[in-house]
């Protein structure tokens, strides 16, 4: 039972080893694009408000240089500054009475320095990056910003001119034209009372805050690429493999095909490659135990079909018998029969439960040559090594296992049994027990006929019938190798037959076992 769970193109290659998590793989695709378009959204965001506060600054200074540079000057003086200031920053200088009257407007007196771009007058694309940046001020959560409205003769000031009045200090406000360019003014105080208006619009602002937008745009375009060219590798990795596996499913569960093959996929080493060998593995269990069942179900059919038959022979010749000896021997040959039968359904439920039982079993430390000793004197207390001598060779010393005493007892009385049946009068029976490596190893050794090549693995089979001469027909169920097989292959073993080491005739079966 597996605990641990669990086509190569070059795309596959560059993105992740086929031994990568699963779990990796998807929270990679699904937070690369997140981290990138999150990121570059909060850079976008930092970056205009970077320039706008340093903007501010450059207006706030920019309005204090100016108005120093204004007071105490003629009057004429001050027209010229304002026409050449504003001119060469490109800025809307004006100057307000402290009741908030215009006096000047460099705008006024020699022309506009910058002109407001009317939108209509643009190509759509611009009206695309205006609805863009309305979108990321709404995911940024950012503050409303005004519209900017150009004064007009006889319109009150600014609220920012007043409150630089109030003040006394610099007041710096931002709007958006109707082109959505910031449009920065700037508010101060001079000495003479009146007050200085600046007024620019930051084009170059907006220019670059999109130059960044386009730069980042690219940027999850290339995310979004990546983001579904991965999705597609996991869609070859993950939703194909998964349908391969769900098709052949479909086709074991039908049963219209016994050769259908579950993909293993032995080249991966992620969680689909052990589940592809894990459904391959449980289907071949499957259909090796489907196999097994039938099998057993017509040797059963089979076994029992025959004293049966004599059975039904001897009772209904019974009837027609007046003979009392005949009928002596008939009675004998249905008591046999009804032994025979009673043996083959003790034996074979014996058999049908093994698995599940050893399955939920706990196994234990199990000294095999102790065990080995019970197991003697107690078939010794019933006689049931006949005139067989049995030798144990004491060598061995501490070779534990793990596993089900009962069964193990179980395994070595079968063996016993065998021995005992194969052995001529009063032959012996050797019992070795070796320690190599990380296995123990039980062999029991008889001086019978031995076993021919082609015949040990049949042997093992289930109702195998060939017996010695001297049984009687229907006295062993053909059970007894089958079932101590499948124990031994329960606890981690294996059941096997071979010649005899020390070279003389006879069989010999071994049984080995993982050591503790």
């Amino acid at each position: 039972m597996a605990e641990t769970y669990l086509r190569g193109r070059r795309l596959e290659r560059l993105a992740f080893p086929l031994s990568t998590s699963l779990t990796a793989r998807i929270l990679a695709v699904n937070l690369i694009a997140l981290i990138l378009l999150g990121g570059s959204l909060l850079f976008l965001d930092s970056y205009r408000r970077q320039l706008l506060d340093e903007r501010f600054k450059l207006a706030l200074t920019e309005a204090q240089i100016t108005a120093e540079a204004l007071t105490g000057v003629s009057e004429t003086r001050q027209e010229e500054l304002l026409v050449k200031i504003g001119r060469e920053q490109q800025m809307r200088l004006q100057l307000y009475s402290p009741t908030g009257q215009l006096l000047k407007d460099n705008f006024i007196m020699s022309g506009p320095t910058f002109q407001l771009i009317d939108p209509q007058t643009e190509p759509w694309l611009q009206d695309v990056a205006r609805a863009l940046d309305r979108g990321i001020d709404w995911l940024v959560r950012a503050e409303d910003v005004p519209a900017y409205t150009p004064p007009r003769e006889g319109d009150l000031p600014f609220p920012e001119v007043e409150a630089a009045q109030k003040s006394g200090e610099t007041q710096t406000r931002l709007r958006y034209a109707p082109d959505r360019t910031p449009v920065i003014t700037a508010a101060t105080p001079l000495h003479s009372g009146t007050t200085l208006l600046t007024t620019r619009n930051a084009l170059d602002i907006t220019q670059s805050v999109r130059n960044a937008r386009q730069t980042l745009a690219i940027i999850v375009a290339v995310a979004l690429f990546i983001s579904i060219q991965l999705s597609l590798y996991l869609a070859r990795t993950i939703v194909e493999p998964l349908r391969m596996l769900v098709r052949a499913a479909v086709r074991v569960r039908r049963g219209r095909d016994r050769g259908v093959e579950v993909p293993r996929m032995a080249k991966r080493r992620d969680e689909i490659g052990l589940l592809a060998r894990a459904i391959s593995d449980m289907t071949t269990t499957l259909r090796q135990r489907i196999d097994a069942v039938e099998t057993f179900a017509a040797d059963v059919a089979h076994e029992i079909k025959n004293p049966l038959a004599s059975l039904r022979s001897a009772i209904d010749s019974l009837e027609k018998v007046d003979d009392p000896e005949l009928r002596s021997q008939l009675t004998e040959i249905a008591a046999h029969d009804v032994r025979r039968i009673d043996r083959l359904v003790t034996e074979i439920a014996e058999a049908s439960r093994i698995d599940a039982e050893l399955s939920r079993a706990t196994f234990e430390p199990i000294d095999l040559g102790e065990l080995i000793g019970n197991v003697l004197q107690s078939r010794e207390g019933r006689g049931e090594n006949r005139d067989c001598e049995v030798l144990v060779d004491h060598g061995y010393g501490t070779a534990q296992v793990m596993g089900v005493p009962l069964r193990l007892e179980r395994v070595i009385g079968n063996l016993l049994d065998n021995a005992v049946s194969f052995s001529p009068p009063g032959g012996r029976i050797l019992i070795t027990l070796r320690h190599p490596d990380r296995m123990v190893q039980l062999a029991i050794a008889d001086e019978g006929p031995g076993i021919a090549h082609n015949e040990r693995d049949k042997i093992f089979a289930r109702f195998h019938s060939v017996r010695p001469d001297s049984e009687n027909f229907g006295d062993h169920s053909g059970l007894g190798l089958a079932i101590a097989r499948t124990i031994a292959e329960a606890h981690d073993g294996r059941l096997t037959a071979c010649d005899r080491i020390d070279g003389k005739n006879g069989a010999c079966l071994v049984l080995e076992l993982p050591a503790v």
